[in-house]
């Protein structure tokens, strides 16, 4: 059994296709995964926002769960149905974590 990766937004990297190809999770690269660099961003906001500023462990212990970051950015492959399903479960996640 592969054991989940727990990351500050709730996404887990383990069943990532990138995770270990191009990219070895949020916590190794310090919130610049492989995807920052295909939309022009220094990191990602929702790491940037829970580490740095909000100095958190992740976004569950944060009042202003789930907040705009979590939908700046958009892989564009993906449904209305299929984004919806994933920060639903994104959400899910980090509220069980508190």
């Amino acid at each position: 059994m592969t054991k989940k990766i727990e990351t500050v937004c709730g996404y887990s990297c383990t069943g990532c296709e990138h995770h270990e190809k191009e990219c070895p999770g949020c916590e190794a690269t310090k919130g610049k995964p492989f995807w920052t660099g295909y939309v022009g961003a220094d990191s990602c906001p929702v790491y940037s926002c829970c580490t740095t500023e909000r100095k958190l462990p992740h976004c569950g212990k944060c009042p202003d769960l789930m907040c705009e970051r979590f939908t700046r950015f958009r892989d564009p492959g993906m449904s209305d149905e299929q984004v919806t399903s994933g920060l639903a479960e994104m959400e899910r996640e980090l509220r069980s974590r508190k």
